[in-house]
């Protein structure tokens, strides 16, 4: 029994070295981490590393208690080919990005459009269904 036990922590040992000692092939430095926080909903922060990658967001406080948000984020293609830029707002309305990378909603269909219209036509004339 003690021969199996000694096995199995022999191959555990095996493997555990044989295992990838770094995750990150390339490690990235972080150039630029700047932070403020008021205590009281309102906020900034810029944050870059050497590869690229950057954020920033700055928030101040919204009508309702919130935080309303804006900033933006960034990170390098995996072709290495350019960057995808991220512009986004996060208030009482939602959250709304903004980028040529996000991908977008097929167009209405015509009579889908025209289907909504007969339907806003019938509330304005109080025509309502059950």
């Amino acid at each position: 029994m003690q021969q199996r036990i000694l096995a199995i922590i022999a191959c555990l040992a095996c493997v555990s070295l044989a295992a990838p000692q770094q995750l990150l092939p390339n490690p990235v430095a972080i150039t630029r981490d700047e932070r403020t926080d008021n205590g009281d909903g309102t906020f900034s922060y810029v944050f870059e590393a050497d590869n690229g990658i950057a954020a920033q967001a700055s928030g101040v406080q919204g009508f309702q208690g919130q935080s309303n948000i804006e900033g933006s984020y960034r990170f390098p293609l995996d072709d290495g080919s350019g960057f995808v830029e991220v512009r986004y707002v996060a208030d009482e309305n939602g959250f709304r990005a903004e980028s040529p990378f996000l991908p977008t909603p097929h167009p209405t269909p015509a009579h889908v459009i025209e289907l909504l219209r007969i339907a806003e036509e019938q509330r304005a004339a109080g025509i309502t269904f059950e």
